[in-house]
């Protein structure tokens, strides 16, 4: 099972319901990060072995350029806010959390909705 960090950009109500389906979350807010930044929130999450859900472009992108220079990272999950639900979102990190492995997130990039 995959433990998510979340970012401060991602809504409440996504912890919230992925905590109902017993998913593994820590947001930001909770581990009083919400003010570092991206790269600093990157190295927290994979300090604490979780793949990281943003809805921040520019979080993306410097997850992009980190990959591109090998450095580490335990993975990121893109989701525009435009381009997707809060419901769709839920469900897409609740069947990663469920069936990939942390192992197989690092340094990866993935985009949600999935399809």
């Amino acid at each position: 099972m995959t433990s998510l960090y979340l970012d401060v950009h991602v809504p409440a109500a996504v912890a919230d319901q992925l905590r109902r389906l017993g998913v593994d979350v820590l947001t930001a807010r909770e581990d009083a990060a919400a003010e570092l930044p991206d790269a600093a929130l990157l190295k927290r999450a994979a300090a604490r072995g979780r793949l990281l859900f943003t809805q921040d472009i520019r979080f993306k992108s410097l997850a992009e350029d980190w990959q591109r220079t090998g450095k580490p990272f335990a993975g990121l999950v893109f989701g525009h806010q435009l381009h997707g639900s809060i419901g769709q979102y839920v469900r897409d990190l609740e069947l990663i959390a469920k069936v990939t492995q942390p192992s197989e997130w690092w340094c990866q990039i993935e985009r949600l909705p999935l399809r």
